[in-house]
């Protein structure tokens, strides 16, 4: 699935999350690979270079692990998340690349049975059945404790998007105030059909809104739809 961000009236981005298919390698865990790159205007402002590769469970879709390297102006970083469920603990190690030579921090926090990341939380929620009025909960951790996110299903509405015209779920989910600390809003619209493709996602924070809209998907030669 790629993507195109914008900030405002300037293009900011682009995204791009690859899927291997789930089942292909049996008990083998899953992987979802996902760049972010910043583009024009933006990018003279804040230069975005990030790449997260996320493991888990094809059936019971918990996340084992997620690798970033964030490379974000003059911050560049190196950080593993491994879920070790058979302990109930993530362990974090994080580098900062900016000095190679020093040891890397280091840190557990206790975890739930199941807990999504920042990546496979999209997965996860892609395998949900939506209806208005409800919400759905998920364990999330991007570092540090493990939050109780509510997602909320509020509205059912009618898209035009690059991949078509679209009916899609409107989405949020509260990581402002309880995974993230800051002030912020993140909107994302599901579609209403067998794939729930993140049609749109749109985050507002205090520098602004940037949105970004599903520009193309693309299924590797013999491969099913990503999802249910």
């Amino acid at each position: 699935m790629t993507y195109d961000v914008d900030w405002a009236i300037f293009t900011a981005g682009q995204v791009v999350a690859t899927l291997e298919d789930p089942g292909k390698n049996g008990p083998a865990p899953s992987k979802i690979s996902a760049s972010a790159r910043s583009q024009g205007f933006a990018s003279l402002l804040y230069k975005v270079q990030d790449d997260f590769d996320a493991f888990f469970d094809p059936q019971t879709l918990c996340s084992r692990q997620i690798s970033k390297k964030v490379i974000e102006n003059g911050r560049h970083r190196e950080i593993n998340i491994t879920f070790n469920h058979s302990r109930g603990v993530a362990m974090e190690e994080e580098r900062d690349l900016n000095t190679p030579k020093a040891p890397p921090k280091q840190a557990e926090n206790k975890i739930p049975v199941c807990v999504e990341d920042i990546v496979t939380a999209f997965y996860f929620l892609r395998h949900q059945n939506f209806h208005v009025g409800q919400d759905i909960h998920m364990a999330l951790n991007d570092g540090g404790e493990t939050h109780e996110v509510t997602i909320e299903v509020q509205a059912r509405e009618q898209l035009q998007t690059p991949v078509g015209n679209r009916f899609a779920y409107r989405l949020e989910p509260k990581i402002f105030g309880t995974l993230y600390k800051k002030k912020g809003r993140l909107l994302v619209w599901m579609s209403d059909d067998p794939q729930h493709l993140p049609l749109r996602i749109r985050m507002s924070i205090s520098v602004g809104s940037f949105t970004g809209y599903l520009k193309s998907v693309t299924l590797s030669p013999g491969n099913a739809p990503p999802a249910h």
